[in-house]
């Protein structure tokens, strides 16, 4: 079940059960960022009765899912497989006990996110002077407000200053893109060294005006999303690559239903190896280049 259509993860464990369990049924529903289709897809899945249910992303394992709170709610699913991927902190949003422990018995899932300290230590090594970083979030996500709230926990312990400011909203609770160029001149104004994208599927949709302003405003870029880097105009990235965290959810997958494991007997399946890219045009567009240690390991891609 997923939030935004079949992406790169969902291909990554679309042609691993191909090549792993040959005349699987793997049956896909896509929300569309529609939030009010969730509860229909647990539904349609309980009369159909899976052997194991796929979740996307923070919002969409919520809604099918929930808390550990929510253990005795029937409006959430307790009891078919389940395996989560693409949230970024599912112990932060209560979805687990722990990443090596669950507490749910139908469930676990995959984390893909690169640990925050790689990602300041990233930023310090492009750029030695690195003392303030910049976070824009949006309160409707929960996974962008838990993200804002681990830099403020990190930041004294790491050195440096984090500066954050949330997006407006509309009357309906939904973030203006209108108001992300004005938030990044302010994160210029207050003068921020680099900008991390954080946590928000919201920004990662609008990676174009994102970036494009960010660099208008003179400002580097580090985004969790690869993609940011290689289509907009983010500076670097450290991430995994959605199709192997497909593929990690595939291995999963055989765990429970050909081995008969149960979910909440498996950690969370974790990514080790990390992508480090660099777009050359945005650093030439910003009078700053990466040094020749960062060029030994990086790959480097233009626009």
């Amino acid at each position: 079940m997923y939030w935004r259509g079949c992406e790169e993860s969902c291909q990554g464990y679309r042609d691993y059960l191909e090549a792993h369990m040959p005349g699987a049924e793997l049956i896909i529903r896509d929300a569309a960022r529609d939030r009010d289709r969730l509860p229909g897809f647990l539904e349609e899945a309980r009369a159909f009765q899976p052997d194991l249910l796929l979740s996307w992303g923070t919002t969409v394992t919520l809604a099918l899912a929930g808390t550990l709170s929510d253990l005795g709610n029937t409006a959430f699913n307790h009891e078919l497989p389940q395996i989560f991927t693409l949230v970024a902190d599912p112990v932060g949003a209560g979805i687990i006990k722990s990443l090596d422990e669950t507490g749910r018995a139908n469930l676990t899932g995959t984390l893909n996110r690169v640990p925050e300290e790689v990602n300041i230590n990233a930023m310090r090594t492009y750029l030695p002077s690195f003392k303030r970083l910049g976070l824009i979030y949006n309160r409707n996500e929960r996974n962008s407000v838990l993200k804002k709230e681990e830099l403020e926990a990190l930041a004294p312990k790491m050195g440096f200053e984090l500066v954050a400011l949330e997006l407006a909203l509309d009357s309906s609770g939904v973030p203006l893109a209108a108001d992300i160029p004005d938030k990044l001149t302010h994160l210029k104004q207050l003068d921020v060294d680099f900008i991390y994208l954080g946590s928000s599927s919201f920004l990662n949709e609008q990676s174009a005006v994102f970036t494009s302003s960010a660099v208008e405003a003179g400002l580097p870029v580090l985004s969790p999303y690869e993609s940011q880097v290689r289509e907009s105009d983010a500076l670097m990235s450290v991430s995994a690559r959605y199709y192997q965290v497909g593929e990690l959810a595939g291995e999963l997958t055989l765990r429970i239903i050909k081995d008969g494991v149960e979910p909440g007997s498996l950690p969370v399946a974790r990514m080790t190896e990390f992508a480090y890219v660099v777009n050359m045009d945005v650093a030439r567009r910003l009078n700053l280049f990466p040094s020749v240690e960062i060029l030994q390991f990086a790959e480097t891609v233009k626009n």
